[in-house]
């Protein structure tokens, strides 16, 4: 009875926090965005068409499919911290401040590399239609998006964070401002607004970070654009869309080796 107990506690647990965290990050992107302040961010949208209502229902709906998966696996995530087959810390001066940011920081860039080259197979032909269709019904995404998965998509994002545990030590401290940091930036990449500063996108340091308009790109057409906080794995391996410094700063002819653009005007479609 006492082990019932706890796994159906640890379930409701898992399922309570991911639903909150979706909502939250989704809504408040939603909110702040689309409707309080849509005004102001009116210069900032990517695409002049809006999605319908019914879109956005639906993707919310899915996106409690991809609650339950991610609460199973925060089940499972868990189980295996106190069976003690994840490399968890409670302590954090076990391991000191200074790791504890670097894991933080090292748990990001590890996140961006195991999503981009999951992200490439799902698009492969004879896989994307089973695993990552869905996702991709939202051709022009909104917040709601950021959880729009199938089965298989929603599992293997949500491993990431439990297959991580076992080679890397971590504090909750630090699993809890990645996942925060993951969905924050997930729901503003399915925003379709730009909401980081478009000149990043050619400045040195800053242009490794993607910006919206750089996911939102690869709703628009699936062969470029794979990655999900960064864009060096698109660059070093070439799918970073060719048009995409020229969509981001509305600069004719622009791209990353000339960031000033062409004399020649080039069409920038809306959609």
């Amino acid at each position: 009875m006492d082990t019932l107990i706890w796994v159906l506690e640890r379930l409701w647990r898992g399922f309570t926090f991911d639903f909150t965290r979706y909502f939250l990050a989704a809504g408040g992107v939603y909110l702040i965005v689309w409707v309080l302040f849509n005004k102001q961010f009116a210069p900032l949208k990517i695409r002049k068409k809006i999605p319908r209502t019914r879109q956005m229902v639906i993707e919310f709906l899915t996106s409690m499919r991809t609650v339950l998966i991610y609460g199973f696996v925060g089940f499972l995530t868990f189980w295996g911290i106190e069976s003690g087959v994840m490399r968890y810390y409670p302590d954090m001066e076990e391991y000191g401040t200074v790791y504890y940011i670097f894991s933080i920081l090292f748990m990001i860039v590890a996140h961006d590399a195991y999503f981009y080259w999951t992200h490439r197979a799902m698009h492969m032909r004879g896989v994307m239609k089973y695993i990552h269709g869905e996702h991709h019904k939202s051709m022009n995404p909104t917040p709601w998006t950021a959880y729009r998965f199938d089965i298989f998509e929603a599992a293997s994002h949500a491993l990431f964070v439990p297959l991580f545990l076992l080679f890397v030590p971590l504090h909750h401290g630090v699993i809890g401002v990645f996942l925060i940091h993951m969905i924050i930036r997930n729901a503003m990449g399915h925003s379709g607004y730009e909401l980081f500063p478009r000149s990043w996108a050619t400045h040195p340091i800053l242009g490794w970070l993607n910006l919206v308009t750089h996911h939102d790109m690869h709703h628009a057409n699936g062969n470029y654009n794979f990655g999900l906080y960064f864009t060096w794995w698109d660059r070093i391996c070439g799918t970073e869309h060719p048009d995409y410094i020229a969509r981001v700063t509305k600069t004719p002819g622009a791209t990353r080796a000339n960031p000033q653009g062409t004399a020649e005007p080039v069409h920038l479609p809306a959609e």
